[in-house]
């Protein structure tokens, strides 16, 4: 209990030593007060002891303040606040203040505690800046009508500025459709060319099942035999138009869909032109998960590789390896397509997404592809880059899935 007391009486000393702190009864007489309370009002200990608190209240501080603060208090709460006082020689100091009623044992308000700290300077400092914002407002008020003059003026320049900008616009967004435009028409072409390449082998089956028809319509297992492999032909033929049809239609919204279609249908649309280039093709669909957007795009994105692959091959007279892989990682859909063409020279390679960058004749190529690549994969919330890899080069598509969207 001693050891209670003396630390209590040192958190006392701590206190009264480092803020203001005085004591009255349920009345306001001061009962108590501490040196820093004394040196604050001005008085002496004697003038206060015995006097009525509002010996230092300021006049000019409204009744009701105090009104608000003795009912806080009679409730047995606490209160807390900034309030402005005079001293005894007619200064003003503003104390924050917090007052406390301190009960006894049958629960009733014995004194009040009261511990405060001086702001004076705080408040004062705070008075000076708002003297100095009025004095500011007052000079801004002469400069109000210049800048309007001159704001009216700049809403004019920014006018026609605007106009301007919107006419450039216009126009890079017209180049961007037909940059669309072009990167769909070299994608048609290398179509038809698949399109010819495909059907060639299945018009001379079809020819040579109608031959075998003719001569053998007598018998009726080999025609019914030679009819259903020609259905079966004019079937799969039928299939490489729809394949073709569903590339180049406009998709209006975007939708979930599985890459690995528009992979495989890309790799099916190249297939013709591939086996002509005799370049052997290793697909590797691995894991994977749905995405947000427009498949034929997608697809598009995916062909404009595989024709940069085929492309980059032309020179190699044999042993020519394109690998088409898919694969998820860390919430994306990964795409690869990897070439053993020899790679990419370092000092393209920043430029290679670039519009109408090509390293081939003008004749052979737009340099469309590979931007427009770029574009719908950005319009997808992907990326797509290059780098070399050991025999060749690897272009990767990463677009994320669509939870992560």
């Amino acid at each position: 209990m001693d050891n209670i007391k003396a630390r209590f009486k040192q958190y006392q000393e701590a206190i009264e030593a480092s803020n203001i702190v005085s004591k009255t009864d349920t009345n306001g007489t001061i009962t108590f007060v501490n040196d820093e309370f004394c040196k604050m009002s001005g008085f002496t200990r004697e003038e206060l002891i015995g006097a009525n608190h509002n010996i230092v209240r300021h006049p000019e501080v409204p009744k009701d303040v105090y009104a608000r603060l003795w009912d806080t208090i009679l409730a047995k709460k606490v209160h807390k606040g900034t309030i402005r006082n005079r001293t005894k020689d007619g200064r003003d100091v503003y104390l924050n203040t917090t007052i406390i009623p301190i009960l006894n044992l049958s629960g009733q308000i014995e004194e009040f505690l009261a511990i405060r700290y001086d702001v004076t300077d705080v408040i004062n400092l705070n008075n000076e800046l708002e003297k100095t914002k009025k004095e500011l407002l007052n000079l801004n008020e002469n400069l109000e009508n210049r800048v309007a003059e001159q704001t009216a003026k700049l809403v004019n320049l920014n006018q026609n500025l605007e106009n301007l900008v919107k006419a450039e616009i216009k126009k890079n967004e017209e180049k961007t459709k037909m940059l669309f435009l072009q990167s769909r028409l070299a994608s048609m072409g290398e179509m038809i060319a698949n399109i010819a390449h495909q059907w060639r082998q299945p018009l001379n089956e079809l020819s040579i099942t109608l031959f075998k028809l003719k001569e053998g319509v007598k018998a009726n297992e080999k025609f019914e035999a030679g009819y259903e492999h020609a259905k079966r032909v004019i079937k799969g033929m039928s299939q490489t138009i729809e394949d073709f049809r569903n590339f180049f239609s406009v998709e209006r919204e975007k939708e979930v869909f599985l890459p690995s279609a528009a992979v495989e249908n890309a790799l099916k649309m190249v297939q013709g032109t591939y086996e002509k280039e005799g370049i052997d093709v290793n697909l590797e669909l691995k894991s994977e998960g749905q995405i947000y957007g427009f498949e034929s795009q997608l697809c598009q994105a995916v062909i404009i590789l595989l024709s940069n692959a085929k492309d980059a091959l032309a020179n190699k007279k044999d042993d020519k390896k394109v690998t088409l892989s898919l694969e998820t990682k860390d919430k994306f859909v990964i795409i690869r397509v990897t070439d053993n063409a020899g790679g990419i020279k370092e000092e393209i390679m920043d430029k290679i997404f670039e519009p109408y960058f090509t390293t081939k004749h003008p004749s052979l190529g737009t340099g469309i592809g590979l931007y427009m690549l770029k574009s719908i994969v950005k319009n997808h919330g992907g990326s797509a880059g290059a780098k070399n890899v050991k025999f060749g080069a690897e272009f990767e598509i990463k677009l994320p899935l669509k939870d992560e969207k």
